[in-house]
């Protein structure tokens, strides 16, 4: 198989997986909810991932980064909490605090499971397979950061908002260029799962749950 060819077939993957079974999945939402997805995808990657010659499962959980890595993104993200907090009070201040006022039982239990159960599978598909797996059509780092915001952002579709589409592309890009820098699985989750708590803390949740507001 040519170059040419082996590209092409790699664009069409790409293509199918990142953006034709999240289109499947919103026409076909009645017949397979989307998060029944996530851990048949998570098993198939694990596998994937152990065919590679590069790869050992510590680097799933590998996190030795520097003090200074540490503040400099935790500091970041309170800034961007701060930006979701403002958008809240600016555009939708009868939902601010929304889920820790009216039902603070499943707010606690978001700050346990969904670190661990949504960002971590997130960053695994996202970040660490789509920059293993298709480096060879995104050759420089900011297309592939570009492409992880970009198919990160239209994963989202499936709520059936603008806004979470936009934050989710903002945000993809800002952990795509984490990942690229430290190379951490973990180190992205965890940012991530802060940055959905606060999301859901604020009074943003609504845009990336669809039956939230039924628990309100």
């Amino acid at each position: 198989m040519n170059t040419k060819t082996r590209i092409l077939l790699y664009w069409l993957e790409f293509l199918i997986l990142f953006f034709g079974v999240p289109l499947f999945l919103l026409f076909e939402s009645r017949i397979i909810h989307p998060s029944s997805v996530l851990l048949p995808v998570l098993v198939a990657l694990i596998i994937y991932f152990k065919k590679q010659k590069d790869f050992h499962l510590r680097d799933l959980v590998r996190l030795n980064l520097s003090r200074k890595t540490w503040l400099a993104h935790l500091l970041t993200v309170l800034i961007i909490g701060i930006a979701l907090l403002l958008i809240v009070v600016l555009f939708e201040p009868e939902n601010l605090f929304n889920l820790p006022r009216r039902n603070p039982g499943i707010w606690i239990a978001m700050l346990f499971f969904y670190p661990i159960f949504s960002a971590y599978g997130q960053e695994i598909v996202f970040r660490k397979f789509l920059f293993m797996r298709y480096k060879k059509i995104f050759p420089s780092n900011w297309l592939m950061i570009l492409a992880s915001g970009v198919t990160f952002s239209f994963a989202h579709i499936l709520y059936f908002n603008t806004l979470a589409m936009v934050l989710s592309f903002l945000g993809g890009l800002y952990l795509a260029y984490v990942y690229s820098k430290t190379g951490s699985v973990l180190f992205a989750t965890i940012l991530h799962g802060i940055m959905g708590f606060m999301l859901f803390t604020v009074g943003l949740g609504q845009h990336f749950w669809n039956d939230m507001l039924q628990w309100l």
